[in-house]
């Protein structure tokens, strides 16, 4: 896309801490597997370092293959400190209440992760709250485990806050119940629904009502700002190209979107958005493409899904159709551009 190619997504490396410690509670060392996907200690310890969303999930795939356990991610996740999310975690444990904490996690999740598949939400809800880790279906190996870890995380994360151990209510996950489900019952100490329609843990509105201490009014809004003056530079720094560009990830398995459907995302006017666009040099539909054709060369570059669920992830009408236009595109089959590029050696370093 012009000369810069999209990023399915990167996360800060502080994320990485707690599947370290999870690996150390095992007695395995972290060590070989942090230098086979290029995290030395002095990148670990770099302001700001982040690493691909694809390159994590790799990490985390060995790491479960290292620990002999396909649930592992529900260890990574109780591992988690809001300390690890760096100025928002460290606001989080200033906050007033458990509800101020997490809609803080979440509203800034932008400043710890960047995601093209969505972004989490928090839905204030009858009796309570939603905490909603947006889909990164189709599932497999390689990123069901991040489920599993952001979940377990944020209770882990808020039960830091509140200093006591938290329980939610409910815990939905979009994926199939796996064997050995029962695990999940007992991390979370509730019922958990699997195959459900969003990734999701519900807490009550007693637990949101709890009031964090120590808490300090000055200190919290003091860092409140910080955290919103960061989102602000995070998110103004885009163009509107780039900001269409963010929100068509996520919609395209569902079709294509109007520019009218975007621009109402966005809050503007369509001749509004089309007249900034072409202030830009640019059109949508020229947009919608350029979009699509580097999303599909990320996913066969930096995945390891299948060929149909690239398809279904683009909003293709068939695997057969995704792999004409990946071959028009690249004037290669998308079998023959991954082998070469893994076979170069350049997978573990995205």
């Amino acid at each position: 896309m012009n000369k810069s190619r999209i990023r399915l997504g990167d996360l800060s490396v502080g994320l990485v801490l707690p599947l370290i410690s999870a690996l150390q509670a095992r007695e395995i060392d972290p060590a070989p597997l942090l230098l086979r996907f290029g995290l030395d200690p002095t990148f670990m310890t770099k302001a700001q370092a982040q690493l691909s969303i694809p390159r994590y999930m790799r990490l985390g795939h060995a790491a479960l293959q290292c620990a002999k356990d396909p649930a592992f991610g529900l260890e990574i996740g109780r591992f988690s400190h809001p300390a690890q999310l760096g100025l928002v975690g460290i606001t989080a444990l200033q906050a007033p209440t458990i509800r101020e904490a997490a809609r803080l996690l979440i509203d800034h999740e932008r400043l710890y992760v960047s995601s093209y598949r969505g972004h989490s939400q928090f839905e204030e809800a009858s009796g309570g709250a939603w905490l909603n880790f947006y889909s990164i279906s189709p599932y497999n190996n390689f990123n069901r485990f991040m489920v599993d870890q952001v979940l377990a995380g944020w209770v882990t994360q808020l039960s830091h806050i509140a200093g006591r151990p938290l329980k939610p209510t409910k815990v939905t996950i979009e994926y199939p119940m796996p064997d050995g489900a029962e695990r999940y019952v007992s991390t979370f100490g509730c019922p958990v629904e699997f195959a459900a329609s969003r990734n999701a843990v519900h807490f009550n509105a007693a637990t949101l009502n709890e009031a964090v201490a120590p808490h300090y009014p000055i200190t919290w809004h003091q860092l409140l700002e910080l955290c919103q003056t960061e989102l602000q530079r995070a998110t103004s720094l885009h163009s509107v190209r780039e900001r269409v560009v963010f929100l068509l990830g996520p919609l395209l398995k569902d079709g294509e979107p109007s520019l009218e459907d975007i621009a109402k995302r966005l809050q503007l006017p369509a001749w509004t958005l089309r007249r900034k666009l072409a202030e830009e040099g640019t059109r949508y539909l020229d947009i919608l493409n350029e979009t699509r054709r580097e999303l599909a060369i990320s996913y066969v570059r930096e995945t390891d899904l299948t060929f149909n669920e690239i398809s279904y992830v683009l909003g293709f009408s068939s695997a057969a159709a995704f792999q004409r236009a990946f071959k028009r595109w690249t004037n290669l089959s998308p079998g023959i551009f991954r082998r070469t590029w893994r076979n170069q050696g350049e997978i573990i370093t995205l």
